[in-house]
């Protein structure tokens, strides 16, 4: 991006934005090279203008939450970034059980906020990691739960800058997926239901604890690398088939595969993309080669 350019996407915003800024620490991965620019956005009308700015010019962009479930490249990025957050995580409460919520606030946070309103529905994704837009885009779950279970309606921002609404039943959910490509969600209203407060704060608490217990919830990661197999009959997850291919504890550079967990390769300080990357493709090879099954991506590789 050129210096006129680059004052032009500045103008256009009421948010802050930053040129050659470093990702790694917008990633929870700790991993990623520059983005031609940052956009932090104040307001739906800010992420409006970025994407119409990007179309005007021809520029690529993507969109980032608390950087959770993506992998950046040690290039970085050759483009814009929107990173979504304060400004946009709001939480207005319609009715009773009706919640409208921003994309920018982390699904934690819902997830905490709404038990302690005595509402279920999302109290199950408090070890989840991302915000709401980020949740409902790839359909995060947890324990049973996930986001198409609640969403009533998402509202999302063109990649030509208009603003729409989309119900929750045109949506065309599936496992990790909400196949809304070319879309930046914004918002989305949600539809919870009344429990007992205490039986859900203990929900919260149990789960939480064997997040923490059962994960490598402190350490620099992804979350889930990869999907969990659907094929007919197979009982195992990603997780449990890269254990029993002796897989836990190696090693790449700075990227480890957890001891904790398998399904999750964290960084141990100083861990490149390629580094992540190599681990990957080594733990696809072996789980295909003993088990006969490709492991798909659940996390986004940017490049």
């Amino acid at each position: 991006m050129t210096p006129a350019v680059m004052h032009e996407l500045g103008s256009r915003v009421r948010g802050e934005v930053r040129f050659d800024e470093p990702l790694a620490s917008y990633s929870t991965y700790r991993i990623g090279g520059p983005a031609s620019a940052l956009v932090l956005p104040r307001s739906v009308e800010d992420v409006a203008a970025t994407l119409r700015f990007a179309r005007e010019t021809g520029t690529r962009w993507l969109v980032l939450g608390l950087g959770s479930n993506v992998l950046i490249a040690d290039e970085g990025f050759d483009g814009i970034v929107l990173r979504l957050g304060q400004g946009l995580d709001q939480v207005a409460v319609e009715n009773q059980t009706r919640w409208k919520v921003g994309a920018g606030l982390p699904s934690p946070h819902l997830a905490r906020r709404s038990a302690a309103a005595g509402l279920g529905g999302v109290h199950l994704l408090v070890g989840v990691p991302g915000t709401v837009g980020g949740g409902v885009f790839m359909n995060a779950g947890a324990h049973g739960q996930d986001y198409s279970q609640v969403v009533r309606s998402v509202d999302v921002v063109e990649a030509d800058g208009s603003f729409r609404t989309v119900p929750g039943s045109a949506v065309p959910w599936k496992y990790r997926e909400s196949k809304l490509d070319g879309k930046v969600v914004v918002g989305a209203t949600i539809e919870l239901h009344r429990d007992d407060p205490k039986a859900l704060k203990a929900g919260v608490a149990r789960h939480l604890q064997w997040r923490k217990e059962g994960t490598p919830f402190t350490e620099p990661c992804c979350g889930s690398v990869f999907r969990n197999p659907l094929a007919p009959g197979q009982p195992r997850t990603a997780g449990q088939l890269i254990d029993a291919a002796g897989l836990k504890g190696f090693t790449i550079g700075g990227a480890q595969v957890s001891p904790k967990h398998a399904n999750y390769i964290v960084n141990m300080g100083g861990a490149k993309a390629r580094d992540v990357l190599a681990v990957i493709e080594a733990v696809r090879e072996k789980v295909l080669r003993e088990f006969g099954l490709e492991l798909e991506l659940e996390v986004k590789v940017i490049r």
